[in-house]
């Protein structure tokens, strides 16, 4: 049990921006002293004249409940000796110029259910875990020659009840997890669960960063929901927001009547075109409460991930016409990723970084910022750009599918087609897709395909899977209507089956990292918008030819160029009936003829399908072939009996 009084050296810690456990100490627990279990509450008010806590316990008057200051850098405690979990409370601060405050705690761990805007007293502990052999295989998993396809998540619309309210953490369970592991996807991403005052918002300005939202639920049923996941084989990404906060006024901004949490110069401070407040990233306590947060939610949630959300934001200062680098965000950024790596080595560290700063996935100790993977957005913004072009029109535009591979190695990069993409008039991706209804389906199956076959690991916001059709609403639930319709079930389908292959084929993500897993065949057919190249797996001769037709137009008997002398089998083509497509399908074997092409020894020749990706893999020795035949054989008889 945690003890009354700090000691020395924690606040020292503190106040250095190295107590990276500062929850342990900060906000309310229950204690023990002498014998005695009471209520312990720890706050930083650096400004404050006098600290009182008030709650459901005392009738919300502080008289006989004033914290003592500890230090002259504000730290304030009091310890009440009843046991006092469950209560509501807050902190009433007295400013120094005679304002009170009532202020939710900066280090609760729950709240009230909004709009109310008390913290609640509540123990993390007493929840069993049962991810122990999750936790095993990531330890042993190499994840950056593994494949990664997120589904992004919002938990308040992706599904809700009949009469419209939210599923909780512990009854998302059942309709969330089976989903997710239907469709294949091996993480989900989580828009930010911690507390925040808007339902119809994301979640990015927060109020309680160490408090899991109400909205759902009690923390130990959000622990249930990452524990589920974990036992199913998934993992669990926070979006996570150490840049900016909300201004509502029971929060961190102006916490003791001046700037705490917050810069001091408000051209530094205000955040005018979100209107949020920035964090004071040069001061050691703020690196503390940070830092601490993000070991927390590691701690107690047992979280694999953070998306870190707008990096730009931080790296460079705010409201100005030319970019400033602010050194304060770059030394924090360094300090956080060092720290929680050598908490958890395979945590992942993903930066949402619009900006080209250089070396954001590079270890501190070679220069860089110190993340494991960096959304890219430069190939988001261009890729997107070049399906919305008319057909006729891109071939003008061919260079913004292929400048990303200029520099897909610079980073380690995850390929976002997220949720900022589908709000504020952007539209859905499938009504991005320009043509008639089925031109829309089939391009947009079409940059599916591309998306798993362009290095990188792969995110998609959730809809994308069944081709919404409108944007994001903050409302309502997605529409799941929508599979009352054949084109949307079978682009459901169709993602199932793109992600699963995905999966398999080693050649799509074992060199994701290294230009030796990327190589163009044609890279200059503007005119017809025809794209070609290889990926490939760390084994000789594991490689997939992947060809990409950005127009409706049908081609047969058309050469790509090959590298090896052997037979091609088509192994996924986006045009299958199945899915949607017409049908133009190369069903027989390719055979390599020994003539040069597009810079290569050999060449086949195939049917390219509209609006479609075809990708094609050299086919083993026939023996080996007739060995895996007949295991599949056995395989799917075995089946057929188990379900007989």
């Amino acid at each position: 049990m945690i003890t009354v009084s700090p000691t020395d050296f924690q606040i020292h810690l503190f106040h250095e921006g190295t107590f990276y456990k500062s929850y342990q100490l900060f906000g309310a627990h229950i204690v023990e002293e002498g014998g005695t279990v009471g209520t312990r509450f720890c706050v930083w008010a650096p400004h404050a004249v006098e600290v009182r806590v008030v709650g459901s316990f005392n009738n919300w008057n502080g008289e006989h409940h004033r914290l003592v200051k500890v230090n002259e850098q504000g730290v304030w405690i009091i310890f009440i000796p009843e046991n006092l979990e469950g209560h509501l409370y807050k902190y009433e601060i007295v400013t120094r110029n005679g304002e009170v405050l009532l202020k939710a705690d900066p280090y609760a761990f729950y709240s009230e259910l909004r709009p109310n805007t008390a913290s609640i007293i509540y123990k993390l502990d007493g929840y069993k875990w049962n991810d122990q052999e999750w936790q095993r295989k990531k330890k042993r998993k190499q994840i950056y020659n593994q494949p990664m396809f997120i589904y992004e998540v919002h938990l308040g619309t992706w599904k809700k009840k009949e009469d419209g309210s939210f599923y909780t953490y512990k009854q998302i369970v059942d309709e969330l997890i089976p989903y997710v592991v239907e469709h294949g996807f091996t993480h989900i991403e989580l828009l930010p669960l911690v507390e925040h005052p808007l339902d119809r918002s994301w979640g990015y300005q927060g109020t309680g960063y160490y408090a899991a939202t109400s909205r759902y639920g009690t923390p130990h049923d959000l622990m249930e929901l990452i524990d589920q996941c974990h036992q199913a084989g998934i993992g669990v990404i926070l979006d996570w927001v150490p840049g900016h906060f909300c201004k509502d006024e029971h929060g961190l901004y102006m916490f003791d009547g001046e700037p705490t949490y917050e810069y001091i110069n408000m051209q530094d401070r205000e955040n005018f075109v979100w209107g949020t407040a920035n964090f004071d990233l040069g001061k050691p306590e703020v690196h503390s409460f940070l830092i601490s947060n993000a070991l927390f939610w590691m701690d107690y949630y047992h979280i694999d991930g953070f998306r870190v959300d707008a990096v730009a934001n931080m790296l460079y200062w705010p409201n100005s016409e030319v970019l400033h680098s602010n050194p304060y965000a770059i030394s924090f950024l360094k300090k956080l990723n060092e720290t929680v790596f050598s908490y958890d080595p395979t945590i992942l560290m993903i930066a949402e970084d619009s900006t080209d700063w250089p070396q954001v996935t590079a270890p501190t100790y070679e220069g860089g910022l110190g993340f494991n993977y960096k959304w890219n957005m430069g190939w988001m913004n261009d890729l997107l750009s070049y399906m919305e072009t008319e057909m006729n029109e891109r071939k003008h535009v061919h260079h913004k599918v292929t400048f990303s591979l200029l520099y897909a190695h610079s980073e380690n990069f995850i390929l976002p087609l997220s949720h900022d993409e589908v709000v504020h008039g952007k539209k859905s991706l499938l009504n991005k897709m320009p043509g008639d209804y089925w031109q829309k389906f089939a391009q947009l199956r079409l940059l599916y395909g591309y998306l798993i076959a362009h290095p990188g690991k792969k995110l998609l916001f959730m809809g994308g899977e069944f081709g919404q059709f409108d944007e994001w609403k903050d409302l309502e639930q997605l529409d799941w209507v929508l599979f009352d319709f054949e084109l949307h079930r079978k682009m459901d389908e169709y993602v199932k089956e793109l992600v699963h292959f995905y999966k398999k084929q080693k050649a799509l993500y074992e060199l994701d990292h290294t230009p030796e897993g990327f190589e163009w065949i044609d890279v200059n057919n503007a005119e017809q918008s025809i794209f070609s190249f290889i990926r490939r797996g760390k084994k000789e001769n594991d490689f997939l030819i992947v060809v990409c037709n950005f127009t409706n137009e049908v081609y047969h008997n058309y050469k790509i160029g090959v590298p090896l002398n052997a037979s091609y089998k088509e192994v996924f083509n986006s045009d299958d009936v199945s899915y949607g497509g017409s049908g133009q399908m190369n069903r027989k074997t390719l055979t390599a003829v020994e003539k040069p092409f597009h810079g290569k020894p050999y060449h086949v020749c195939m049917t390219i399908p509209p609006y479609a990706v075809s990708i094609l893999r050299p086919m083993r020795k026939r023996g080996e072939r007739e060995r895996n035949d007949s295991k599949k054989v056995r395989r799917h008889a075995t089946r057929r009996g188990k379900r007989e």
